[in-house]
């Protein structure tokens, strides 16, 4: 396959063999390293594929399906792959001729060096898609199977949000998840504010606008490229954070001078956020398993100007009293979750769990949060905070936590919020944000302290 052409290069990025929620992503990061030369109008194409095929994944199995003379079962995957990117292209991108998906279709099967049958094969199937696209329709049967096809969800996701959310707010949501996700971005305080974002950004040729809820998010419309290539990016003026995530950090509200613990730092994002807070004074434990992650933490740090964080390689799951001396004065948990609320920027979240996952990643969290209690000092506050939107993995797992850790006493978060962000609290003081509610990415955050007595 010719290695700069983009459908072969959004084929490469389906077929890998990882499953994890952002694996594409990731391995579209490592297709672009390889591949420098590549136009952004080119990347932006390769990623709209893979996105898109992703996004709707099971909504094109149904149409191939349809089509089909043999058992779907038996279409070999990197052939479905092929199949599934062409229909894409014929159904949902009405710039694309359907002659051209179909013939780099049949170019990618007769690469494959398996026979010229295979080209035929794939042809026949999305010349038949093509002449009986306008007369598709979805299944007939239950609700949840015509949702599941309609909006390319998983059964076990679309049963579970009917029963926790009722079935028209659980379509809106669907339907949310299946647009593509707004750049938002965290203006750095400590080197610019709000307004001097937005007038640099404009200086360079962005349109730019305030969030609609956090003081210093900022909404980046029509970037063409990579955000690294933004020179306000390069040097430090922002961090790429949804509104959501940004919340978070203003619920915990790290104090100059205090000691704080990220347990599950990850690549630093609210790192970071805490401490621009803390106005970098005080000091950041940012703890994460994977050494790549904080290294990308590190780079971050010091593209941002951040000076209190030191960067500590450990399992939090596996208990930290025994690691890190002392108690801490804040202490966040956003720790492994099912990303059912960023399905918008990672829809192969959709398609990496399912409710055992969930339950596992339940137990996870339940363990995060009986570790950080033993580092929370007399007084002392922890967020816990899940980027998913799973009864399971939010409120049964608060449930759990105050059943077995008597000393610990939820806060209201309709009390203990900024006025600004209260219209997101629901009325048991929990943080709650929903994608089709309010424009950002599905959250739960849950704020407590540890009793002086």
């Amino acid at each position: 396959m010719r290695p700069k052409d983009p459908r072969s290069l959004a084929l490469r990025a389906l077929n890998r063999p990882d499953a994890r929620p952002g694996a594409t992503e990731s391995a579209l990061e490592r297709l672009f390293d390889r591949e420098a030369g590549l136009s952004a109008r080119d990347r932006a194409f390769v990623v709209h594929l893979a996105q898109g095929v992703l996004r709707w994944r099971l909504r094109l199995d149904w149409v191939i399906g349809q089509s089909l003379k043999i058992p779907f079962r038996k279409v070999e995957p990197d052939v479905l792959n092929i199949l599934r990117l062409a229909v894409y292209q014929v159904l949902f991108l009405d710039r694309v001729p359907d002659r051209a998906a179909v013939n780099e279709a049949v170019r990618q099967a007769n690469g494959l060096g398996r026979g010229r049958h295979l080209g035929s094969f794939v042809n026949g199937v999305l010349r038949n898609i093509c002449r009986n696209k306008d007369t598709l329709s979805l299944p007939e049967g239950d609700a949840i199977q015509v949702l599941s096809v309609k909006h390319a969800y998983p059964r076990w996701l679309v049963r579970k949000w009917v029963r926790e959310l009722g079935e028209a707010e659980a379509e809106r949501l669907m339907e949310a998840g299946n647009r593509i996700p707004r750049l938002v971005v965290r203006a750095n305080i400590l080197k610019v504010d709000r307004a001097g974002l937005l007038q640099r950004l404009a200086r360079e040729g962005l349109e730019c606008s305030p969030g609609s809820v956090c003081p210093d998010a900022v909404e980046i419309s029509g970037l063409k490229g990579p955000v690294q290539g933004v020179a306000a990016f390069r040097e430090g003026l922002f961090q790429v954070q949804d509104e959501a995530a940004q919340l978070c950090t203003h619920l915990l509200a790290p104090a100059p001078g205090e000691r704080v613990l990220d347990l599950c730092a990850g690549l630093g994002g609210k790192t970071t956020h805490m401490a621009a807070l803390m106005r970098n004074r005080g000091r950041i434990t940012a703890l994460d398993i994977s050494q790549p992650r904080l290294l990308t933490l590190a780079e971050n740090c010091t593209r941002l100007g951040v000076r209190c964080v030191d960067a500590v390689q450990a399992d939090a799951a596996r208990g930290i009293s025994r690691l890190l001396q002392g108690s801490f004065d804040r202490v966040l948990v956003d720790g492994p979750c099912s990303s059912l609320g960023v399905i918008s920027r990672h829809p192969d979240a959709k398609w990496a769990r399912d409710e055992a996952e969930i339950a596992r990643l339940s137990g996870v969290q339940k363990r995060l949060l009986h570790g950080a209690w033993e580092v929370v000092r007399k007084g002392g506050r922890l967020l816990y905070a899940a980027c998913t939107i799973s009864r399971p993995e939010n409120e049964e797992v608060v449930e759990a936590f105050l059943a077995s850790h008597p000393d610990m006493a939820l806060l209201d978060l309709r009390r203990e919020a900024p006025a600004w962000a209260r219209q997101l609290v629901d009325d048991r003081g929990f943080l709650r944000t929903f994608p089709h509610r309010h424009g950002m990415d599905g959250f739960f955050a849950a704020l407590f302290t540890r009793k002086k007595k």
